[in-house]
């Protein structure tokens, strides 16, 4: 994620990232120049159409559909923002409901009881770090402790892995109330912060696992194509070859939104503007560990 000064537009400007769309595009915007370029030859040039010809009416057809093509972005692109700070706002409940954890762990558990918290010290953040690696699609790897916990070696790499660690961390707070380390009440206390890691990773793979339907992201790539397409027939006869970056500009403007919409509506991937998962798990890990001693 790229962390800049909102109030540096000069920068904002210049800058280029290799998440910019332009870079993207670039093959595509010369091939559109070129088209527009030959529509304009053809009808000037060649085929000397003048004022008078039926074409030159196509760009009210435009202005009629350039509305609705505002609308169907504007909206696209709200939906996809929605996905992208849904996720982070997740994150950040995880990233609260783990550092409540460890200072309840922390204030009680017995004084010299190590084990224990050697245990959550790890497997805290691990749920963190699995989650992350669990949304991200890649092969879940488990980093065991210097202590021997023999949970962590019954863990299965094939499955939910999320899924197991929640698992480990209720076997061993239930283990502490049936020892009577903790009482009724306090395990009640931590019920709610472990039902919470389950709950947050349901919501991730609900936006992870339910992408903007197909039939609808479709339509709008369909819709600006054929928008663009249309475009240097019409205006031709008021702009000349000056058509050729009118297109190209229309054609940049239009696709960049939609690829923009693409890149964050998936906020768990690797693109340069999704969510920071990593530093996240990381910041996880760090704060647990400074919260049990």
């Amino acid at each position: 994620m790229i962390i800049y000064n909102p109030k540096d537009w000069l920068h904002a400007v210049l800058s280029f990232h290799r998440s910019e769309t332009i870079k993207k595009l670039y093959p595509y915007l010369i091939l559109m120049a070129i088209y527009a370029w030959a529509i304009a030859y053809l009808e000037i040039e060649y085929l000397k159409l003048s004022e008078k010809s039926w074409l030159r009416n196509i760009p009210s057809m435009h202005s009629l559909l350039g509305f609705v093509l505002s609308i169907l972005l504007v909206f696209r692109t709200n939906t996809a923002y929605d996905r992208w700070w849904e996720g982070r706002k997740l994150w950040g409940q995880l990233t609260n409901n783990s550092r409540n954890l460890a200072l309840r762990i922390e204030s009680l558990l017995p004084e010299g009881d190590k084990g224990n918290r050697s245990f959550y010290k790890k497997c805290i953040p691990l749920f963190a770090s699995t989650l992350r690696e669990h949304l991200q699609s890649s092969q879940t790897r488990f980093m065991l402790d210097e202590k021997d916990h023999p949970e962590f070696n019954h863990l299965d790499e094939n499955k939910h892995g999320p899924n197991q660690v929640a698992a480990m961390i209720f076997k061993r707070t239930d283990t502490l109330y049936r020892e009577g380390v903790i009482s009724g009440d306090q395990l009640i206390i931590l019920n709610t912060e472990l039902l919470s890691f389950t709950d947050i990773c349901g919501a991730c793979e609900r936006i992870k696992n339910t992408p903007i339907p197909f039939t609808y992201t479709s339509f709008i790539k369909k819709f600006i194509s054929i928008y663009v397409l249309t475009l240097p027939y019409g205006f031709v006869f008021s702009l000349g070859y000056f058509v050729v970056p009118a297109v190209v500009f229309a054609f940049y403007v239009l696709t960049s939104l939609e690829l923009i919409a693409e890149e964050i509506e998936d906020p768990f991937g690797t693109d340069v503007n999704d969510l920071p998962l990593e530093k996240m798990a990381d910041n996880i890990r760090k704060h647990v560990g400074e919260l049990i001693h």
